[in-house]
């Protein structure tokens, strides 16, 4: 496994500043977001999209800035939701571009989210994650119908180009844990599997070992994000809507690698990742609002060479 970086974690640096600060924390491998203006949830502060498509010169740059730094690509950001009534079509082009991306600069890998379909008519989507009342099931299986339908033409492209779509189990999005990732797995082919990151699991309240080993075989991607459960989860639940830079106030906050669960915890999640076959990069993302950008990052990196020295 090698330490790497999703770069929006460095967002309030350049892409030359970003870039230099994680060769020189010892990080590896990065993964770029891609998107912007032009749709996703990336704010993309380090590439532009258009520029990336149309401009060979702008994709020689970026070779350039990663490699030059002896660092290498692994992997493209192209996360949204392709499904949305309204944002699907901008979303989707995203997508779309990064498989482009993914073939042309050769890092096989594009990681994405599931996104999550409206009722007919709506132009709203709904999060479907109890069984009650009634029309739950029904908007359920609309939602995955369409969503079969979508991926399957996504994962056909993919696989034309030769990438692999790691999906990340996120809230909000149909698929969000193992069971739900490897039913779309099954329905459209291996070539989309999982981007494992511990710190959605652990929120809801899942156990990343054992997730990782649910999943041998299906993981395409990991990222290496901290969560820490506060105190007043015990009287509100863990559901949250309270914005994230509210961070005093929330039942649960992102934090840096380390801040939340020590190095034994992350060494004991590598080891279950080893087994389910997994032997790529660990992409750092950082969304700990208490910390600095630039602290959260090294503390990851810290965090993450004590876990892979055990």
């Amino acid at each position: 496994m090698q330490i790497g970086l999703l770069t929006d974690s460095l967002s309030e640096y350049s892409r030359t500043d970003a870039l230099d600060l994680a060769a020189d924390l010892g990080v590896e491998t990065v993964e770029i977001g891609i998107g912007g203006d032009a749709g996703g949830w990336s704010g993309a502060p380090h590439t532009d999209l258009a520029a990336l498509l149309d401009d060979a010169s702008a994709r020689d740059a970026l070779r350039r800035d990663v490699a030059g730094r002896g660092l290498r690509l692994e992997a493209f950001n192209a996360s949204g939701n392709p499904l949305h009534p309204v944002e699907g079509e901008r979303d989707d082009h995203v997508l779309r571009s990064g498989i482009r991306l993914a073939q042309e600069f050769e890092v096989g890998t594009v990681v994405a989210m599931s996104g999550l379909p409206a009722a007919p008519g709506d132009s709203f989507p709904a999060w479907i994650t109890t069984v009650w009342p009634p029309e739950n099931g029904r908007l359920l299986a609309h939602q995955w119908e369409r969503a079969v339908e979508y991926w399957g033409s996504v994962a056909d492209e993919a696989a034309a180009r030769g990438v692999r779509i790691a999906i990340e189990m996120h809230a909000n999005q149909l698929v969000y844990n193992v069971p739900s990732l490897l039913r779309l797995r099954e329905a459209v082919g291996d070539v989309v599997g999982a981007n494992l990151d511990p710190s959605h699991l652990w929120w809801m309240g899942a156990d990343p070992c054992a997730a990782a080993r649910a999943l041998t075989g299906a993981i395409h991607h990991v990222h290496a994000k901290d969560t820490r459960i506060e105190e007043r989860a015990a009287v509100t639940s863990r559901l949250e809507t309270t914005p994230n830079e509210q961070f005093t106030e929330r039942a649960w906050n992102y934090v840096a690698v380390g801040a939340a669960h020590g190095v034994s915890d992350w060494a004991e999640l590598l080891t279950a990742l080893r087994e389910a076959g997994y032997d790529g990069p660990l992409s750092i993302e950082n969304e700990d609002y208490s910390l600095g950008q630039r602290e959260s990052v090294a503390l990851a990196v810290e965090t993450l060479r004590g876990a892979l020295n055990r």
